[in-house]
């Protein structure tokens, strides 16, 4: 699989697998055996319980901890510093992995106005080699700025929903213009009829691909990561095989007319949302 250099130097994969609701050993059976079928990305957090899980898969695997990379991202309860310190360390601890790849602020939780201190946590923590990557979530550009002027030092990543119905155009800009990758999560509009559209199933007889293909074939177009969640291996494998076609320009209008002024999943808008 095709990997990206982040702003650090660091590498992620074209695709990743995300580990929300994967908990306990069968959720790390699950995990590890993504990895036997090509990922090497798995995307945790605090707030999934499932670290320890994911720690196991990649043992679990037998697959090379250099070449897998895994994500974990900090809850709001811990967004001072002293408290980012240990959540992160905790994090690593959870794992059994010496370090981790990839680490985000979950949410930038505005109203508490901490995620700075947050950030320095985050920045000491890669210096310490706890952490290879920092970088954020649903954070708006003005976070973004705040971040870079204050401390000098960009985030990676910034994950955000992201799917057809809900394009982020102008936060891909925004990520883009600072360095900064775009990931996207949940790529295929969960609970959604994303995948019974028209014009995705239109695009997928083309190409005679799946529709979760096309959905993802798309987020690649737009130079964005997506991290799908399955724990279904057959869709598992789907999700892989996506970057042997490509979209033309005639597919990427009939997928961006789907977008829709207010296509967020649920009402998390980070300039108020906020999540513990």
């Amino acid at each position: 699989m095709n990997l990206h250099t982040l702003n650090d130097g660091t590498t992620l994969p074209a695709v990743g697998l995300g580990t929300y609701a994967l908990r306990g050993i069968a959720g790390a059976e699950a995990m590890a055996a993504a990895l036997h079928e090509g990922y090497r990305l798995l995307d945790s957090a605090v707030n999934y319980e499932n670290e320890g899980a994911v720690g196991r898969a990649v043992r679990q695997s037998g697959v090379p901890r250099e070449d897998v990379r895994v994500t974990s991202k900090l809850p709001g309860r811990h967004h001072r510093k002293a408290a980012a310190i240990t959540a992160i360390e905790e994090s690593v601890l959870r794992t059994g992995l010496d370090y981790l790849d990839l680490y985000l602020i979950h949410w930038p939780n505005p109203s508490q106005d901490l995620f700075l201190e947050a950030w320095e946590a985050m920045i000491e923590a890669r210096e310490r080699g706890l952490l290879r990557s920092i970088g954020v979530s649903n954070f708006l550009p003005e976070h973004l700025d705040r971040l870079i002027e204050k401390t000098g030092v960009a985030p990676s990543v910034n994950q955000i929903e992201l799917h057809p119905y809900f394009n982020q155009a102008e936060q891909r800009e925004a990520n883009e213009a600072r360095g900064i990758l775009s990931q996207a999560w949940t790529p295929l509009g969960k609970g959604m009829s994303l995948l019974t559209e028209a014009n995705i199933l239109e695009v997928a007889q083309k190409h005679d691909r799946t529709p979760a293909q096309v959905v993802l074939r798309w987020h690649l177009e737009l130079d964005v990561l997506p991290i799908p969640k399955s724990a279904t291996p057959s869709r598992r494998v789907e999700n892989l095989q996506v970057e042997d076609f490509a979209l033309d320009d005639s597919d990427m209008r009939l997928i961006g007319e789907l977008t829709r002024s207010n296509g967020r999943l649920f009402d998390g808008n980070p300039a108020t949302h906020e999540e513990l």
